[in-house]
């Protein structure tokens, strides 16, 4: 843990309003100022790590929004993250928690094992792996895009994501299309690994870190290392991955402009958490949309609000991701949109099955699958009709 950043925190309060478990629950020990207050405890020796302080830190959703409304400037995400860590050094979870998080980091950063996995996702899962059936998807998308699309802009190696690869494989050739459309010198090397977001969000934080070091290894020699899953952006940022860059980002300064064509939709747009309040990224997205003709981009409420996806937390917390899910889906479609768009494949999981269970299945996209769309001209019926839901 970070002792020195825990008198930061002067427990005002303005950050309980944006925190989703606060707003679900509202317990003292549910919010930023709590779970700081329960840090400063195990530091100074009151407190000691039981299964009740490590409930309260593992129902933290992470999702940084507390970070983006604090006047103080608390670093939350490096206590949280730091915290976390000392809980799995430190703490024996029960034996149908280890079996399902030995599962999760078994399977979601290796492609071939998730891609089965995926196939076989209308069986019954036992106990403690049901959630993992619960959000399973039910579409597979693992087709990788070409791995060099000339240009005589900058050199820009797209990271391809685990489970963005498995499951949103049409996020990354929309992301390579629209950047060498755009001007620059695309390449998705198929030797590059997962960024080990999903291992530091869960306390596993020294392999978190090893994995960013081995994928800075893997796409050395690059003008810019592009995401376009906002938890793997921040990740890496986070952890001094170089030249590190939002897709979005890339578009905002493109040496070049390919034609947009008119898309006439109407767009709800979900900011992600970890694009939103850890990478502090919202006019590029939207800058993006708005450059397409005819497309309506429209602002759910809550935007300040988790989806309840969050990491692996809608697996090792289904009820809250549940419940958080649903509240989002009814905000996208207070919008009367056509479409439903994030830049994170976690959301787009979340909340398309929180979409389905609501009985209002929205086609949800990449904001970047869009534009790769307009630059195409390809027609509104035509896209959505292929879309996911």
């Amino acid at each position: 843990m970070q002792p020195e950043l825990i008198a930061d925190c002067v427990h005002c309060g303005f950050c309980l309003p944006t925190c989703p478990t606060y707003e679900l629950w509202h317990e003292e020990m549910d919010s930023p100022r709590g779970r700081i207050h329960l840090m400063g405890a195990l530091v100074d020796g009151s407190l000691e790590l039981t299964d009740t302080v490590v409930e309260h830190f593992d129902r933290c959703l992470g999702c940084m929004a507390c970070v983006t409304a604090c006047p103080s400037g608390v670093q939350y995400d490096r206590l949280i993250e730091s915290t976390r860590a000392h809980v799995e050094r430190h703490h024996r979870r029960g034996a149908a928690d280890r079996i399902l998080r030995s599962f999760v980091f078994a399977l979601f950063p290796h492609r071939r094992r998730l891609r089965a996995a995926l196939a076989l996702r209308r069986l019954p899962a036992p106990g403690p792996l049901a959630p993992l059936r619960q959000i399973a998807p039910p579409w597979l998308d693992d087709e990788w895009p070409p791995e060099h699309l000339p240009g005589s802009g900058p050199r820009v190696a797209v990271v391809a994501g685990c489970v963005q690869s498995v499951v949103f494989g049409g996020v990354n050739r929309a992301t390579a299309r629209v950047l060498a459309a755009d001007g620059y010198d695309v390449h998705v090397p198929r030797a590059q690994g997962c960024c080990g977001a999903l291992h530091a969000h869960a306390g596993r934080l020294d392999e978190g870190v090893a994995r960013v070091r081995a994928l800075e290894h893997d796409l050395d020699g690059f003008d810019f290392v592009v995401t376009n899953a906002a938890g793997c952006g921040s990740h890496l940022k986070d952890h001094g991955a170089a030249q590190v860059v939002d897709v979005s980002e890339l578009l905002a300064d493109a040496p070049a402009s390919a034609k947009r064509h008119p898309l006439p939709l109407r767009v709800a747009f979900q900011d992600s958490c970890h694009l939103k309040h850890a990478q502090r990224i919202e006019a590029q997205p939207r800058a993006a949309l708005a450059a397409i003709p005819g497309l309506e981009l429209v602002e759910p409420r809550e935007q300040e609000l988790c989806c309840g996806s969050a990491g692996i937390y809608n697996i090792v917390r289904p009820e809250a991701a549940r419940e958080l899910g649903d509240r989002k889906a009814q905000r996208i479609a207070e919008t009367s949109a056509d479409v439903y768009a994030s830049a994170n494949p976690g959301c787009l999981v979340q909340v398309t099955a929180a979409l389905r269970r609501a009985g209002r299945p929205l086609p949800s996209l990449h904001p970047v699958e869009l534009v790769d769309a307009s630059i195409r001209g390809v027609s509104a019926d035509e896209l959505l009709a292929g879309a996911r839901r």
